[in-house]
């Protein structure tokens, strides 16, 4: 017996219990449409972090405090050791475009009867060029006000919304933490989620933020910042700029032996960020494939009450020649083609869903779906093996029976 003829036969049985054969594959059609409704959601997360990651652009360089020493004995916290005059020395640097230093903090803004919470970014008027940022309306922070200490503040594009729905916020004043600022421009939105959603942060001049709103430290007698932010020419260069700020810093620090900072590129946190959504992906698809396991133990069991309910026929097969083998590719058979055609119509469904899904808002990010090759393939390959697996107990139970014991079953 050939395999077409196996298929046939599949088929044919298959047809003989629509309602049943169709309640067998429902398993599998809802564990392959979970699976394909997952991985479809962890991709589409994956790839717009990667979008927005990658609109700011590879080439940058975050320069943050990292752990000090005391008495030669490493610290376990890390304490606020970079100063806008480390900041200042790195702009001379070989193969460096733009350095922007900046303070963060959180604050609470009101309009009217409207308020809401903001990151606060204390900047310099290098933000702009070194993020990859623009503004939308009005202008952006000056050197004039970041000297002057000026109270005045540009909004991100999702604060702009909350505080003044659609009218005009620039010329307004807005208060942050009890204190009046006069709103200068708003930011483009760009999306995002949580703490990663720069729609929610607000720009002021980072003396201002340090002198009024965040509070400012001094270290070794200079302005504490939070975050250098660093743009190079090219990431082909990246490695050397790293060594000639380290350089720098540990010969402005006087470091010895362990530095204060640490230097991490837009690459480093994009791997970062990849290996998380990848688990994330793989929990998901994990959790997911259970039920494909489930769907499995159910196809076994109505294939051995098959075996139960043929076993005349299988009798009669081996009676007129029938091979032991012909008995098992039949059952085997029967089984794949249940579960493959599970599994296509659980991708059809899953597909289904995850576009209805893609669009979703999640904060002021809409989720992205998107459902690829690799994970429809997955599907069909993972149905398939399920079929094979729970089926070869069935069909080795039926190739097993002995002739004319089969005849004589009732």
């Amino acid at each position: 017996m050939n395999i077409l003829q196996s298929v046939r036969i599949a088929l044919r049985s298959i047809g003989a219990n629509k309602m049943r054969s169709g309640l067998t594959m429902l398993g599998i059609i809802i564990g392959v449409m979970a699976v394909i409704t997952m991985l479809s959601i962890g991709r589409g997360m994956q790839n717009t972090v990667t979008a927005q990651i990658n609109s700011i652009g590879t080439n940058l360089l975050f320069i943050r405090p990292g752990n000090t020493q005391s008495g030669g004995v490493r610290q376990n916290e890390a304490a606020a050791t970079l100063t806008l005059d480390d900041a200042d020395a790195l702009m001379s640097l070989p193969n460096v475009v733009s350095v922007a230093p900046q303070i963060d903090g959180m604050g609470q803004l009101a309009y009217l009867g409207n308020n809401t919470v903001g990151r606060i970014m204390g900047v310099t008027p290098e933000y702009l060029d070194t993020l990859n940022a623009n503004v939308a309306s009005g202008e952006f922070v000056s050197a004039s006000q970041v000297t002057a200490r000026s109270a005045v503040v540009v909004l991100g594009a999702g604060v702009a919304t909350t505080l003044f729905d659609t009218a005009d916020p620039v010329g307004q004043t807005v208060r942050i933490n009890a204190q009046n600022f006069r709103v200068i421009g708003v930011m483009e939105a760009k999306g995002g989620t949580g703490f990663m959603n720069a729609d929610t942060q607000i720009f002021v001049p980072i003396t201002t933020a340090g002198s009024r709103l965040i509070g400012g430290n001094r270290f070794r007698g200079g302005n504490v910042v939070s975050t250098i932010n660093v743009k190079i020419t090219d990431t082909s260069v990246q490695d050397a700029v790293v060594q000639d700020i380290s350089n720098v810093l540990r010969e402005r620090h006087r470091i010895i032996f362990q530095d204060d900072f640490t230097i991490q590129s837009q690459q480093d946190i994009l791997n970062t960020l990849n290996q998380i959504t990848d688990a994330f992906t793989i929990f998901l698809g994990g959790i997911a494939g259970i039920s494909l396991v489930v769907g499995g133990i159910g196809i076994m069991n109505i294939m051995l009450v098959s075996v139960t309910e043929r076993t005349r026929e299988i009798g009669l097969r081996k009676a007129v020649g029938a091979r032991k083998r012909d008995i098992m590719i039949q059952f085997l058979t029967e089984a794949t083609v249940l579960s493959l055609a599970g599994g296509i119509i659980g991708i059809l469904f899953g597909a289904l869903i995850a576009q209805i899904v893609s669009g979703i808002n999640i904060g002021t990010t809409k989720l992205q779906t998107a459902v690829e090759l690799d994970a429809i393939m997955l599907a069909v390959l993972f149905s398939a093996a399920v079929g094979l697996f729970f089926g070869s107990y069935p069909a080795s139970r039926a190739a097993g029976l002995h002739p004319i014991d089969a005849l004589r079953y009732e």
